[in-house]
């Protein structure tokens, strides 16, 4: 499959950013094409502009400052987001991607006013994340990016497409022990990719 790995976090070494190149290693070893797009590497802006919104219902093209992004999301088969958890939420620059490429007429159509999911050349989707609190304060919280992805990026690819969501909880309490348990589910699911 052609997969569009999208990672955000600002710092090459922190545990995310590893996690990142070993879902990539592991992908790419599986036979899988893999366009990696690492947010913060690429300095992806996440600002929606003034002008963006007011044309955002209007027909994109070629032109459009995030037209690149819209083709790499539009040849992928499958997506694997690779990200931390900030205050229950994605970090900004993943926002500000779905925010600034998932638009209409890309991961959605309108038709009399209402949202039909069009995003439909992904196949499978993955979420490899990290959550300084535990599991049970997350769900206190709604857990909200585990909803976003596990309903809302459901919602709008594929129909009956698999939709797995790995996290670790905890990092702040944790260790080289859990982390190494975490990296070997990880890479299991990578090689099954």
């Amino acid at each position: 499959m052609n997969i569009l790995v999208l990672h955000a976090h600002p710092v090459e070494a922190s545990f995310n950013a590893g996690l990142h190149r070993m879902i990539v290693e592991r992908l790419t070893a599986a036979g899988h094409t893999v366009d990696d797009c690492d947010l913060y590497a690429e300095d992806f802006d996440p600002r929606l502009t003034r002008q963006e919104r007011l044309d955002y219902h209007n027909q994109r093209g070629p032109a459009d400052t995030v037209a690149p992004y819209v083709e790499r999301l539009l040849r992928a088969d499958a997506l694997v987001l690779s990200y931390p958890v900030w205050n229950y939420g994605f970090p900004a620059i993943l926002k500000g991607f779905f925010d600034r490429v998932f638009l209409p007429g890309v991961s959605f159509r309108l038709v009399n006013g209402k949202v039909q999911p069009s995003l439909h050349n992904i196949v499978k989707v993955a979420a490899v994340t990290t959550y300084g609190g535990s599991r049970f304060r997350a769900m206190l919280m709604g857990d909200p990016p585990r909803k976003l992805i596990k309903r809302m990026l459901r919602a709008t690819v594929k129909p009956g497409a698999p939709v797995s969501y790995l996290a670790h909880y905890a990092m702040n309490l944790s260790t080289i022990e859990t982390r190494k348990v975490f990296m070997v589910k990880v890479a299991a699911s990578m090689d099954a990719f």
